[in-house]
């Protein structure tokens, strides 16, 4: 691609395209990144500029890029059935995935609902859970308890369960009905403080609320926004006994989490729960076409098998053939490269990468799971003080996200919360990957340092 043609694209850009959650401004004077093709772990840029996709596209791309197998799935399926509705049909590649995601998945997690994406999974598993309640009698169930800072999606009411207030304030009025509680950042507690408090102060919001209005807990078993916080040895076991006591459904959102992102097919196995519906989508077809799931527990799923009961929701391309036939090709894949156990057995390689960088002052925390990494970025390592928002707007976005760019590494570097790089590559990514993301964040977070420190 010559000069001409990239000019001619970012005018064109400039012009019709509204990228999503971009600053469009930022893009009137200088050129937009265009990404022209990707393979294996990498891509190549308008200029052939190659780059280390270090977040799997948007969380999405655990088989990497270029697959033949997965495109070839999606032709053939095209050339078969391009398109039939799930709404009183079937096809039988939804068919088919239904019953292989209900074999895949933990427990009595049997009935599979299927949506375009994760925010319509989310707003789905919602409406259900007050659909269940309301099928019991309890239609005063309707509120949704979620964590502080977590992001379950941009539709009103994936946005409402949604913690960060910068996303939600331009939309209000949301939804009725989130509620939020701590997340599990333990890195900012206080010495001393009770490793289960955070999930008791989900008992404490119930309570607040009153159990009889409130339908769900909707939980991240790593929460992606505010930087990868794992939770506490018992959280989740503590969790679900408080759901139980208070008849509360608990939704397990795995839009990120599922599919090898911490090792396992869901991230609710790796951390021993039992919950009553996963909400889940990107790796599923490892973005090879759009795909999202709820998956439902039997119990919850029973009031609506018999009679005139229907559960009256649905989306056109739900269950679309060609995503079904890709996602039935990528777990395939998944089962013939047990890209869960290379994850298990490369996780420490990974993070003792990330670790290595612990003496650059700016690093305050690593954390994380799998193949689904944090760096916290301080301003006082000792103290732990943060930056202010005009600080790290100029740290992230004025200098760290470029330059990260610039040395060829694509990752996050996010200020949703106290700043921190999120790193969450290919699931195939291996010792050679490792060693490139150390190298460019070494290189990218030293200057950064030094900027911060007045060195620059």
């Amino acid at each position: 691609m010559d000069q001409h043609d990239i000019d001619d694209l970012n005018q064109k850009a400039r012009d019709h395209l509204w990228m999503h959650f971009t600053r469009l401004g930022s893009y009137q004077k200088k050129e937009i990144p265009i990404i022209t093709r990707g393979e294996g772990c990498y891509l190549w840029d308008a200029h052939d500029k190659r780059y280390l996709d270090a977040l799997s596209g948007l969380f999405t791309v655990q088989l990497g890029h270029g697959r033949a197998d997965l495109a070839a799935a999606a032709q053939q399926q095209a050339s078969t059935l391009e398109y039939f509705p799930i709404w009183s049909y079937a096809h039988p590649q939804a068919i088919e995935l239904a019953a292989t995601l209900a074999d895949l998945a933990p427990g009595d997690l049997n009935r599979v609902f299927f949506t375009s994406g994760g925010s319509e999974a989310v707003e789905s598993a919602w409406k259900l859970a007050r659909n269940f309640h309301k099928m019991q009698g309890e239609g005063t169930r309707t509120k949704l308890i979620a964590r502080d800072l977590a992001y379950h999606g941009t539709s009103l009411g994936a946005l409402a369960a949604t913690g960060l207030t910068g996303l939600r304030a331009q939309f209000e009025p949301l939804t009725p009905g989130g509620c939020h509680v701590p997340n599990t950042n333990d890195y900012r507690w206080p010495a001393g403080r009770d490793p289960l408090w955070a999930a008791d102060a989900i008992e404490e919001r119930i309570l607040f609320e009153s159990p009889e209005t409130v339908a769900a807990v909707i939980l991240e078993p790593v929460q992606n926004a505010g930087g990868c916080f794992v939770p506490q040895e018992g959280y989740f076991d503590r969790v679900r006994e408080i759901c139980d006591r208070h008849g509360v459904l608990l939704i397990s959102d795995e839009v990120i989490c599922s599919w090898g992102r911490l090792g396992h097919w869901f991230g609710c196995e790796r951390y021993g729960y039992r919950p009553d519906i996963v909400t889940t989508a990107k790796g599923l077809t490892s973005a090879y076409a759009p795909m999202g799931a709820v998956i439902v527990a039997d119990r919850i799923a029973e009031p609506f098998m018999s009679g005139k009961s229907m559960f009256a929701h649905g989306f056109t391309f739900g269950g679309h053939p060609v995503a079904a036939a890709v996602a039935l090709a990528n777990i395939d894949v998944f089962e013939r490269e047990d890209l869960c156990a290379h994850v298990l057995a490369k996780e420490g390689e990974f993070r003792q990468r990330l670790e290595s960088l612990r003496d650059i002052p700016i690093v305050g925390d690593v954390r994380g799971a799998g193949f689904f990494q944090a760096i916290e970025l301080v301003k006082d390592r000792e103290t732990k003080e943060s930056f202010t928002s005009e600080e790290s707007e100029d740290l992230l976005r004025n200098f760290l996200s470029g330059e990260l760019y610039r040395q060829g590494l694509i990752c996050r570097a996010d200020d949703r919360g106290d700043p921190v790089v999120q790193l969450s590559p290919p699931l195939i990514a291996d010792s050679e990957q490792f060693e490139e993301i150390e190298t460019i964040l070494r290189s990218a977070l030293t200057k950064a340092s030094d900027r911060v420190s007045g060195g620059s």
